[in-house]
């Protein structure tokens, strides 16, 4: 295959594709939680059954993260992630015809089989067909179909279950992605490293403090030994964990929160979250990936210190948004919050690829995707349970502006150390 980077078009080609399978890679995770109640009565579970659902597909999708990662970095990528949509979205259907609870239980675990391929491989392809110049605003893009896909897997969920039965929910949910996956194979999937200069994977390499060995072919348990032995790469990824606790709990208990400390009723707790949740997250992600390319041309770790700074500034606006007892203001400290933390999505993305060499991204990100949830997603839930158990819901959830803290000042400790160590092996 010859060196050469794929024309605009062909770029932009893969990112809508990537970006439509991404808003239903959200549709499908979010398309469960509103047909619980169909669920539970249709099949007779309870409430621990339907709970393990979710963590069904955590787990999985976990698991199999590192193993489309290192696939990702060694042959083709459009195949793997082809297979992965297809897997998923065949797993969706599947579960609209489970008669069985463990039917239903391993159609929701393939689905995590699937999606990994997806997360952990298109970032990586995507880096590969836009400069590096750009990569804030693309992982933007990419990004923004977070809250629109969740948002959608609340509504798809809702409105076709309650006219249709919970059935067709999934057949409408896993439909579209059976039809995407053959269009990823015309994907352009580009020589690893065609954008980045010769000049920057080196800076790459030494902003990472990586060394040049790591850069040569190595099998994927060594990649993975090299990814969690190099400090800027892993602070990165620590402070991702801890934006990914904040986030995940705030998702899953703020509605409640609204509920049972605010005393809003609980479908406007859910609607009005949800369309907060949906505009600030594609309009901070939006703005984030413009100016973190924006000030790329001013210093090398831009996107770092841009993302660690607005991570602090949410900080006041998050403990005010779980403390004011005011509607006018809580509301404006929540929108305030969600708009500052979605900043960082795209910057961060880029961060962490452009952190290692073109030859191991995949890996990268899978290591990332990894760690992220099982140090921030997966627990924040259970621990801010086990803590409003223990004194009340509104003591609990005060532990997500601590965790918004530890975030942007990792970041910002990432940002200087990496450049330190580039500054330092440039010199040398």
């Amino acid at each position: 295959m010859a060196n050469v980077a794929p024309g605009s078009r062909s770029a932009a080609r893969a990112l809508s594709v990537l970006t439509a399978i991404n808003l239903l890679n959200y549709l499908d995770r979010y398309v469960v939680p509103p047909i619980v109640p169909e669920l539970k009565g249709a099949m007779g579970l309870s409430d621990t059954q339907l709970s393990w659902l979710v963590p069904a597909f955590m787990l999985v999708y976990m698991i199999a993260a590192p193993v489309f990662g290192a696939w990702g970095d060694r042959g083709s990528r459009t195949r793997p992630i082809a297979l992965g949509v297809f897997i998923w979205s065949l797993a969706t259907v599947l579960s609209g015809l489970a008669r069985t609870y463990p039917q239903l239980l391993a159609g929701r675990a393939l689905v995590g089989i699937g999606e990994a391929a997806y997360v952990a491989i298109a970032p990586a392809l995507l880096a590969d067909c836009f400069p590096a110049s750009g990569r804030g605003r693309v992982y933007s893009v990419l990004n923004m179909a977070i809250p629109v896909g969740s948002a959608l897997g609340y509504v798809v969920g809702g409105l076709v279950s309650h006219h249709y039965g919970w059935r067709a929910a999934f057949f409408v949910a896993g439909a579209p992605g059976l039809l995407l996956a053959a269009w990823v194979l015309r994907l352009p999937d580009p020589p690893r490293g065609v954008q980045d200069s010769p000049a920057a994977d080196a800076r790459s390499a030494a902003g990472n403090g990586t060394p040049a060995a790591a850069s040569s072919p190595m099998g994927p348990v060594a990649r993975y030994w090299s990814l969690l032995q190099r400090g800027p790469y892993m602070l990165v990824v620590l402070g991702y964990a801890a934006y990914t606790f904040a986030l995940g709990g705030l998702a899953f208990w703020m509605p409640t929160f609204l509920e049972r400390m605010r005393g809003i009723p609980a479908v406007q707790a859910t609607t009005g979250f949800g369309a907060i949740v949906v505009v600030t997250g594609f309009l901070g992600t939006f703005a984030g990936g413009w100016l973190g390319d924006y000030w790329l041309r001013f210093s090398r770790q831009a996107y770092l210190w841009m993302s660690g700074w607005s991570t602090l500034l949410a900080v006041p606006c998050a403990f005010v948004a779980l403390t004011a007892p005011a509607p006018a203001v809580y509301y404006p400290a929540i929108v305030a919050a969600e708009l500052l933390l979605f900043m960082s999505t795209g910057p961060i993305n880029a961060a962490i690829v452009n952190i290692v060499s073109p030859m191991e991204r995949a890996s990268d990100i899978a290591l990332s995707m990894f760690t992220i949830h099982l140090m921030g997603d997966v627990p924040s839930p259970v621990l801010i349970g086990h803590l409003s158990d223990r004194s009340s819901l509104g003591d609990a959830v005060l532990i997500v502006p601590v965790a918004v803290a530890a975030c942007g000042v990792i970041w910002l400790v990432a940002a200087k150390v990496s450049g330190a160590v580039s500054v330092s092996r440039t010199a040398g």
